[in-house]
């Protein structure tokens, strides 16, 4: 699947509107401004996932998108571990940075990714008039491009390319940062794609 340079920038709009109210609600979370990189999509063969991806140990939390189109693909909030952990010292007041990652850390980044991707999604749903929901969270401790891998091959029977569409938020205090990715099941990113081109058109 290519894009031309005019559907590449109107991914990339989509994905900052829903990627500032993801910057917001993480900003409000931790009573600290945080910043956010211009969005970026690539179109990548499968194969060359892992060339976009860290290879650092990271916390995935993963999302199915669901709603008007039913296994519309993945959202997913990608954050290392050692960035977690910076995270969380400071909602749950623990301490210590050379660690493992504790129940107690495990269930404040799901919450962290429950709510900046419902933050996301509501906001890129709205603009298109759908509706996009995220399924159940779940969490991945592993190698960032193991994961990947992980979750595109449950994506991958019928596809040979996978549009990644990331972000990157950071924070100073506390020193958090980490990126969101969405990668959309080919239907629904056509259907993305009309509803921008009409939303353009109007």
């Amino acid at each position: 699947m290519e894009l031309d340079i005019y559907q590449t920038d109107a991914l990339n709009e989509l994905g900052n509107i829903g990627a500032a109210h993801a910057a917001t609600t993480l900003a409000q979370m931790l009573m600290s401004p945080v910043e956010m990189t211009v969005p970026e999509v690539k179109v990548v063969d499968i194969a060359d996932v892992y060339q976009y991806i860290g290879d650092e140990i990271s916390a995935l939390v993963v999302f199915q998108i669901q709603g008007d189109l039913a296994d519309g693909g993945y959202i997913v909030v990608s954050m290392p571990v050692s960035a977690v952990i910076e995270l969380t010292n400071m909602m749950l007041g623990t301490a210590g940075s050379d660690r493992e990652l504790t129940e107690m850390d495990q269930s404040a980044v799901i919450e962290i990714g429950n709510i900046m991707i419902s933050a996301f999604l509501d906001s890129t749903a709205e603009l298109l008039g759908i509706v996009m929901l995220p399924s159940p969270p779940a969490l991945a401790v592993d190698m960032a491009h193991a994961a990947f891998q992980s979750i595109i091959a449950q994506m991958a029977a019928d596809v040979n390319e996978v549009v990644i569409f990331s972000t990157e938020l950071q924070s100073d205090a506390p020193p958090v940062y980490g990126s969101i990715f969405l990668l959309p099941n080919p239907e629904l990113l056509r259907e993305i794609i009309r509803l921008l081109e009409a939303l353009v058109a109007t």
